[in-house]
């Protein structure tokens, strides 16, 4: 049972990973044209929110797939997918879930920016070191022999160019980068999540098939990893509004990024695709969830 997770394959090819990698960037780079170079520096007049944001993001998500990991004992290429997940940066669209949600926009946008900048870094990092904790991946690890580096490139070229490029032109031409975000964000979201629900189509017989393997694995880490985002925002005493935006900032991964990277270097590797592939639908559908919960307690509060 666990060769034949680990050994299926998704039908991905070089043109549809180019598109990809390009509609991502666009995504970014929508988000980013939202994102002031203040912002940074906004991190610092209030530090402690942004602190327990970044701990949760980099430190406690990883740790705590890695005990899950422990506890469930899945299949390898299944293993590395959570860990995959755990290594990438907040999803894009969490800015836009965690107004939806009433929660601290700006602090979210702060995040975004912050974690983007750091995935250059952590996310090759975060992935190598838990990676090797655990038997089974560290052999995987050690067949690909992926470069830290190379995977660090990787996510310049898709995260931290476009977002650099969006804070520069809403800084120096913000009435321009307004009007185009209000466009671009939404029509990039949608051609991404066209693109992966097409992926979807083209891999039916596979996914129905194999679904099964890690549909509750993935509904289970990402449900642990909203609690973790809330629950450590209340732990450190934080605002009801703060703790809303961690859940969401914990939860929410940017999961088409953890694609783009299972496809360029471990060529859609069995469990490892599909986790990632279903979290990158199922994330999104949990976030929109939470997010109308919690706008429609703040609308019966208001009442």
């Amino acid at each position: 049972m666990i060769q034949t997770v680990d050994d299926i394959h998704i039908n991905f090819n070089a043109d549809n990973l180019w598109f990809v990698n390009l509609t991502l960037s666009l995504v970014m780079f929508g988000v980013a044209l939202d994102i002031k170079i203040s912002d940074f520096s906004n991190l610092f007049k209030s530090p402690k929110p942004v602190i327990v944001g970044i701990i949760s993001q980099f430190l406690l998500i990883p740790l705590v797939t890695f005990l899950m990991i422990i506890f469930i004992n899945p299949s390898p290429s299944i293993a590395l997918g959570m860990m995959m997940v755990a290594a990438c940066p907040g999803g894009n669209i969490s800015n836009f879930m965690t107004k939806l949600a009433g929660g601290n926009t700006a602090l979210s946008v702060s995040l975004t920016a912050f974690a983007s900048l750091a995935a250059l870094i952590m996310t090759p990092l975060n992935f190598a070191v838990w990676g090797s904790f655990y038997e089974p991946t560290a052999s995987i690890l050690e067949t690909v022999e992926v470069s830290p580096m190379e995977i660090a490139r990787f996510v310049l070229l898709i995260l931290g160019i476009p977002l650099v490029l969006g804070m520069v032109i809403n800084n120096y031409h913000p009435n321009m980068a307004g009007k185009a975000s209000r466009f671009l964000k939404p029509v990039s979201i949608l051609i991404f999540l066209s693109f992966i629900a097409g992926a979807f189509y083209n891999n039916l017989d596979i996914f129905m098939e194999h679904i099964h393997y890690v549909f509750i694995i993935v509904i289970a880490h990402n449900s642990v990893l909203l609690l973790v985002g809330f629950y450590f925002a209340k732990l450190n005493k934080l605002a009801y509004l703060d703790q809303k935006t961690l859940s969401i900032e914990t939860g929410i991964q940017n999961s088409g990024l953890g694609l783009l990277l299972v496809f360029s270097f471990f060529d859609g590797l069995g469990g490892m695709a599909l986790l990632v592939a279903f979290w990158a639908i199922w994330d999104i559908l949990s976030g929109l969830l939470i997010a109308f919960f919690w706008s429609d307690n703040k609308k019966k509060k208001m009442a």
